[in-house]
């Protein structure tokens, strides 16, 4: 056990505990808004690197990297297509759904939002929005927790299990204490600390080779070949459709103060994820340069910043670096807990099961059950040997988001005769298509989130155009008093 890099980590969790307990210290007072959506306040750099950080889990530096390194440039498509969906999702969706969010009864989260746009009365779309944020964020954040235990278990030897549960602990602990404030800026410090070790690796790696006689790798025959298959393109660009129903990244697009911090927020968030993907293809191709073939593929992070700074002293910089895949892991995890809590908490628990009369305290405190209990499934997931690896996990959850949520919320901010039945048809259709494409269909190689995104599509215009035509009037004369709507 190299005890400089056990410093670095502990060290860096308690500094993440701190935040928590910081905005704790400074909740008096504070009710369901600023719990689950900080009030609005958040500002551009805060909102454009928080949004990314809790996008790029512990997969952009094990799971990406990993595919890239034993598969070849092929599965650069994922990042082209990723880079391409986020960049999209600030441009279009982040501006309206921001104004509209506000002026549909101040939504603070998406189900809520959902709701509001078509003005109806029926909880029926919050609630099954409610079961599938529980459902897939349990399994997504199991990711991030598997993705701490390996990281432990790989450099301190500390059984991944026990690792599991602590990461587990300081995660819930100030998600539960400082709610969305303290996931923001946690998030914020974690997106620095990423970038800068995803820049730093593969730089110093190259500066090395072929120093001091070490000798210098070579890549596989047709590594460079990008036209593998056309379900490596198909499904590469299928990953970019995430982002348009990622409930944990677009409620960011929600808490800006204003519309011109979104304008900075996003210009902050782009640049974050271009170099972020762009450094993570980059350390899976100076990992053959610099470490050789045969490397264990999720690990080759970690062994190549572990071989660049051996020693003593260089544990301190190595414990650092290896700590941007706790980052990476709790700067997702907290963002989903506090998602998954706030679709419980505000669109089921207070309508649905209170009849809204819950106070604002008791709110904040089912809040922070619900992040307990899910932390505690997620864990139970992630220490089960046969749950699958990182990628997996993380491939099966922003399936269903995306397949699902994504749709709708397009066709919410875009299509003016988009109607509740219309919103819930694509929703379930959605999610359906991608669960039995997954099970039914995954031989074909197709990510099952393209025919679950077209599916959705598809069934939510047939329910719209299917819908009375009193419900057709409602939802355009909200829509056009969300285009009025100026800051």
């Amino acid at each position: 056990m190299n005890l400089s890099e056990l410093l670095m980590f502990v060290l860096y969790l308690v500094f993440m505990l701190g935040i928590g307990i910081w905005f704790f210290a400074r909740s008096k007072g504070a009710g369901e808004k600023d719990y689950f959506l900080g009030g609005r306040r958040m500002g551009a750099w805060v909102s454009g690197l928080s949004a990314g950080a809790s996008d790029m889990s512990a997969w952009v530096l094990m799971g990406l990297p990993a595919s890239i390194y034993t598969y070849g440039m092929g599965q650069t498509w994922i990042a082209i297509g990723l880079f391409l969906g986020y960049t999209l999702s600030w441009i279009f969706i982040a501006p309206r759904l921001r104004s509209f969010s506000i002026v549909c009864g101040d939504s603070i989260t998406i189900p809520q939002y959902l709701t509001n746009r078509f003005g109806a009365r029926s909880r029926a779309l919050q609630i099954i929005s409610a079961i599938i944020f529980l459902a897939a964020y349990t399994v997504y954040s199991a990711s991030s927790i598997k993705a701490c235990g390996t990281l432990f278990e790989t450099v301190l030897g500390i059984p991944a299990r026990y690792a599991m549960y602590a990461a587990a602990v300081i995660i819930v602990g100030y998600t539960f204490l400082g709610g969305f404030n303290a996931v923001c800026w946690t998030d914020f410090f974690q997106g620095l600390l990423m970038l800068g070790s995803l820049f730093a690796a593969p730089i110093v790696a190259l500066a090395m080779m072929g120093g001091n006689g070490m000798a210098v790798g070579t890549l596989p025959a047709g590594y460079w070949n990008m036209m593998t298959s056309w379900q490596d393109i198909l499904s590469g660009f299928g990953w970019g459709l995430g982002y348009f129903g990622m409930p944990h990244i677009i409620i960011r697009f929600m808490s800006v103060r204003s519309g011109k911090e979104m304008k900075k927020a996003a210009k902050v968030g782009i640049g974050w994820t271009f170099f972020i993907l762009l450094f993570s293809v980059i350390v899976a191709i100076v990992a053959h340069l610099f470490l050789g073939e045969g490397q264990e593929s999720s690990t080759i992070f970690i062994t190549m910043v572990r071989r660049i700074f051996s020693g003593p002293w260089l544990g301190l910089v190595s414990g650092l670096l290896l700590s941007a895949i706790l980052a990476g892991a709790m700067s997702t995890a907290d963002s989903q807990l506090l998602a998954a809590s706030s679709a419980f908490a505000s669109d089921v628990y207070k309508p649905v099961l209170r009849k809204g009369q819950s106070t604002d305290k008791e709110m904040l405190w089912v809040g922070r059950v619900v992040v307990l209990a899910i932390a505690v499934a997620a864990l139970l997931i992630a220490s089960n040997p046969g749950s699958g690896t990182i990628m997996s996990l993380v491939e099966n959850a922003w399936g269903i988001f995306g397949a699902s949520f994504g749709p709708v919320i397009v066709l919410s901010l875009f299509w003016r005769n988009f109607t509740f039945s219309g919103a819930a048809a694509g929703i379930v259709a959605g999610a359906a298509a991608d669960v039995l494409w997954l099970v039914l269909f995954k031989s074909t190689g197709v990510y099952e989130i393209v025919p679950g995104f077209a599916a959705g599509i598809l069934a939510a215009v047939i329910a719209s155009k299917c819908s009375s035509a009193e419900s057709r009037e409602t939802a355009a004369a909200l829509f056009d008093q969300c285009i009025a709507y100026k800051d």
